[in-house]
């Protein structure tokens, strides 16, 4: 009997691992079943019985033409009943797209040597020449408080520069005069520019997302992109896109706004085919100082002048905002953000048929076209502005809770301070990580609906709890809004991101999941769509195929799961060895794990899955986290392993893997089929859940990183803008000194001259000056204790230290310069009451 498991245990182990075909695991059956039927000592009669039912169940599985004949059409025809219902906007967004890594995480058993042989894309040249400069000088000139708080809008300068500078162009070719950057550039722009200004952010990255120039690119004629690209580019057209209207948000289907076709007068012409268009939207990003409105409506043809159809669909189209008709100008006023957003709306406006993108022959496929564009929006634009808000989150928070003392201590020190420290550190480095490995992901010809939907889920909400972490450690800092306030305005302005580009409650339970399960899945596509095939041979066929390949992935990933639970993942070969080959097999257990989850949760609940929003939520947040540690791992590699680093890694890790382990828990706790939930825990944790959260000692090195100036803290935090001093300011009057130790010395050595009149860059050289004045405040506290020092205000103790010999004129001035530079960090702003008054009129 020993004998007989050990063969079972080892035949399924190799079907499981070798990734068999249904053949092998029928050949599997052949070998296994007599031998169970022997060793059970049955009778000679029920013997011959069992050979004939076997030989039945091989000959109707093993034979194609016959299974597809007895078995595959029996099953497809249940299948096309039980099919959930998909409106043509739901099937376009899944068929909108390409796959990537997530199929990888989708299929059990992840090719990480692939992940890994991914070339480490930078910028180029002329990218990083533009990101050092122009978007240096940018940063320089918006001055947020004065943005949000006395103009509601940007300058008429920094206006200028970004239409000068090409911002609007970054994402059009050279040849119609834009800058043509790659997606890591887009994302570093942005991202620069959201650790200055958000609403600077917004008005750069908007008309290279979803809009004008990403749909002319795609889907214009030539004629369209002759006459608007190059003018989008120098910013003479500012462009916005109106989808979103008062009863239609997330539910592009049901759109109100209409076209029809028809004839009409059109600048100074007469009986004209074009569409007299009727449209009310909102939240439309730009529409106040648009000149070129982008618009999605349904369009209809009760006249049959296009042909016999008269529900054509949703349609696109390019309207010039002075064109008669259309209303534009009235703003919206988005949580004290400044940026310009604003609602339009249109009575009857007469459109000719050229203004619709692409033409007429791209009527009705306009929900396809945006959700094909939709990913720019979400993989860069949201990801990249959230990732530059927590960089400036991050490297405030570290230097203020090192400058800011309370009983006597640095507050970064006290371990209620320290933990939220803790989770900005460790959320921006899984952040950041993510929108790199995604940028790259579209520079090498992806669109990665899925993963795109990932990574604006989860830079936004990441950056939600970093940006409340560092309003608490800040304190009083951070409530009291000025100009010398930089967190404030962030504080504020982070629900918007949270709730465009689809809000992130249905991102969470609706579209990760419930679009990744069909997108990413290896089968389950090609199942549907063979459903949906009216060839009724060629669908039995292809169904037959994804069928039993689905049979046989799932069986694969029943034992792999069971085995890897079993194991604790250690058998599993990966290409690296410590500190990360435990996360690499953590992350391939976990991933036939989920698989397999997902294959009994299709099978059990099939059409009601799509119900469960719970549950596709958790299970999306599997997907997800294995997502975002698997970025976590491409970007320690691709930085070269930095030692300084591995704090950040393991934190990122440690807490990604015990939100998979928490979320799959959440699913069997709440699936609603008790006896699956049984077999898929026992099969998923055969030896119970063994993840932790990171430890405190983790969270501590991470803190550490932000409270002193490393090349951690640079790596964490590089991109975001410091204020410098201009070339021709003096140096600051701060020297080495003996007591403060090399390493304070060398920091001060290396670290650049800020710009002390910003708040960011007084902040930072109030960090430098913290650390090699320390030594000198703990020669004058031990004055103070011996009763040598008598004063009671810091100026005056640092002048009777001077008198009294303890410290010398130079040092004197060193302290003198300390006490300024960390007063004017730690105060916040207060205003006259009619100054207040007068901004309110």
């Amino acid at each position: 009997m020993a004998i007989l498991i050990l063969v079972v245990l080892v035949v399924a182990l190799l079907l499981a691992f070798f990734r068999s075909s249904i053949w092998g695991w029928l050949i599997a059956f052949a070998v296994l079943v007599p031998l169970v039927a022997m060793v059970s000592r049955i009778s000679d009669g029920a013997l011959q019985t069992v050979y004939i039912a076997l030989g039945i169940f091989l000959a109707v599985l093993g034979i194609p033409t016959l299974r597809r004949l007895l078995v595959s059409s029996f099953i497809l025809g249940i299948f096309r009943k039980i099919l959930p219902q998909v409106s043509q906007t739901e099937q376009e967004a899944l068929d909108a797209g390409t796959v990537g890594w997530d199929g990888e995480l989708f299929s059990g058993n992840p090719h990480w040597r692939q992940l890994l042989a991914l070339p480490k894309t930078g910028l180029s040249e002329r990218e990083q020449a533009f990101l050092d400069n122009e978007v240096e000088q940018l940063c320089a000139m918006v001055d947020d408080w004065d943005v949000t708080h006395t103009r509601q809008d940007l300058s008429p300068e920094a206006w200028q520069f970004i239409k000068d500078k090409g911002f609007f162009g970054m994402i059009i070719p050279k040849e119609y005069g834009g800058l043509e950057f790659s997606a890591q550039a887009q994302s570093a722009v942005v991202a620069k520019v959201a650790s200055r200004s958000g609403t600077a952010a917004v008005t750069v990255m908007v008309p290279n997302s979803l809009g004008p120039a990403e749909l002319l690119l795609h889907y214009g004629t030539q004629e369209q992109k002759e006459k608007y690209l190059r003018n989008l580019a120098c910013g003479k057209e500012i462009p916005c896109f109106a989808l979103t209207g008062p009863l239609a948000g997330s539910d592009a289907g049901a759109i109100p706004d209409y076209g029809v076709v028809c004839y009409g007068d059109f600048n100074g012409h007469s009986n004209v085919l074009g569409v007299r268009v009727t449209w009310e939207k909102r939240y439309i990003t730009l529409a106040p100082v648009a000149t070129l409105l982008g618009l999605a409506f349904k369009l209809f043809d009760p006249q049959n002048l296009l042909g016999a159809e008269v529900s054509r669909g949703i349609t696109l189209a390019l309207i010039p905002t002075d064109t008669p008709g259309v209303n534009v100008g009235r703003r919206h006023f988005p949580l004290n953000s400044a940026f310009l957003n604003g609602p339009t709306t249109g009575k009857d406006v007469f459109i000719p048929m050229d203004y619709i993108i692409g033409g007429t022959m791209r009527i009705g496929q306009g929900w396809r076209m945006l959700m094909e564009c939709l990913a720019a929006g979400r993989s860069i634009s949201l990801p990249a502005s959230a990732t530059g808000g927590v960089k400036l989150a991050a490297r405030t928070s570290g230097a203020y809770c090192r400058v800011r003392k309370q009983f006597k201590v640095p507050v970064g020190k006290f371990e209620g301070v320290e933990e939220a420290l803790t989770r900005i550190g460790g959320n921006l480095y899984v952040m950041d990580a993510a929108r790199t490995m995604t940028a790259q992901a579209l520079d090498l010809g992806g669109k990665p609906s899925v993963i795109s939907a990932i990574v604006k889920y989860h830079c936004t909400e990441r950056g939600r709890i970093a940006i409340n972490d560092a309003m608490d450690v800040h304190g009083g800092k951070g409530i009291c809004l000025g100009p010398d306030n930089y967190l404030g305005r962030a504080y504020q302005q982070t629900p918007i991101g949270i709730t465009v580009e689809g809000a992130n409650i249905l991102t969470r339970s609706l579209i990760i999941f419930g679009q990744g399960a069909v997108r990413s899945h290896p089968y389950v596509l090609k199942e549907i769509h063979a459903a949906h095939d009216e060839d009724t041979k060629r669908a039995v066929r292809e169904f037959d195929a994804a069928l039993f390949g689905h049979i046989s992935f799932s069986l694969s990933n029943a034992v792999r799961s069971l085995v890897y639970g079993l194991t604790g993942g250690r058998i599993i070969g990966v290409p690296t060895e410590q500190p990360t080959k435990g996360y690499y097999q953590a992350l391939t257990r976990y991933s036939a794990a989920f698989a397999f989850a997902s294959d009994v949760s299709m099978l059990v609940l099939g059409g009601a899955l799509k119900r469960r929003e719970k549950l596709s939520a958790r299970l999306g947040d599997v997907l997800s986290q294995m997502y975002l540690c698997s970025a976590v791992l491409k970007r320690f590699e691709d930085d070269g392993r930095p030692e300084e680093d591995l704090p950040l890694l393991h934190w990122g890790m440690q807490d990604g893997l015990y939100r998979i382990q928490t979320a799959l828990d959440g699913v069997l706790q709440n699936f609603p089929n008790r006896f699956a939930a049984l077999v898929l825990r026992a099969m998923i944790f055969p030896l119970g859940q063994c993840r932790k959260p990171p430890s405190d000692h983790v969270g501590h090195q991470v803190a550490s990183l932000l409270l002193k100036p490393g090349a951690a803290r640079d790596r964490l935090t590089a991109g975001m803008f410091i204020p410098k001093a201009h070339r021709n300011a003096p140096s600051p009057l701060i020297n080495p000194l003996p007591q403060a130790g090399e390493e304070a010395n060398e920091s001060l050595r290396d670290s650049p001259t800020y710009d002390e009149k910003d708040a960011v860059g007084a902040l930072e050289a109030a960090l430098a000056s913290t650390l090699v004045c320390e030594p000198l405040q703990a020669v004058l506290e031990k004055a103070r204790k011996e009763g040598k020092i008598k004063a009671r205000e810091e100026l005056q103790q640092i002048s009777e230290a001077r008198e009294l010999g303890y410290i010398d004129a130079g040092q004197a001035q060193q302290l003198e310069r300390d006490y300024a530079l960390r007063r004017k960090v730690i105060m916040v702003d207060d205003f006259a009451p009619e100054t207040l008054r007068a901004n309110q009129g």
